[in-house]
């Protein structure tokens, strides 16, 4: 069983950046790809970003240039850059992991078997 924590959500300008971490704990994140979703009010959760167990990665088209995913194997986390921040990037930011081939950058959330409970990004025009 992993347990999900997202953090680092919170309110800011179109054009900023926020970094999101997500923890696990529960048990060791290296044999998990890792996956960030994110669900606007009314829409559907849509995929953002992947990695892999070997560190390859996915990216929506929406974000791609913007967003960076990367994880930090020794201390159980991964990241989620966000740079020149949209309007349209608000909504809700869940991480999901699950154990999965070495080079699999899953973007469907029914690949996932461990949710976050999702952490809120704002942002104002």
């Amino acid at each position: 069983q992993v347990q999900l924590v997202e953090s680092g959500g919170g309110l800011v300008q179109a054009g900023g950046s926020l970094r999101l971490s997500c923890a696990a704990s529960g048990r060791t994140f290296s044999p998990y790809a890792v996956g960030w979703f994110r669900q606007a009010p009314g829409k559907e959760r849509e995929f953002v970003a992947s990695v892999s167990v070997m560190w390859n990665t996915n990216y929506s088209d929406l974000v791609k240039g913007r967003f960076t995913i990367s994880r930090d194997n020794a201390k159980n986390m991964v990241y989620l850059q966000m740079n020149s921040l949209k309007p349209e990037d608000t909504a809700v930011y869940f991480c999901a992991a699950v154990q999965t081939s070495l080079t699999a950058t899953p973007a469907r959330r029914d690949q996932y078997n461990y949710w976050g409970q999702g952490t809120q990004v704002t942002v104002s025009s």
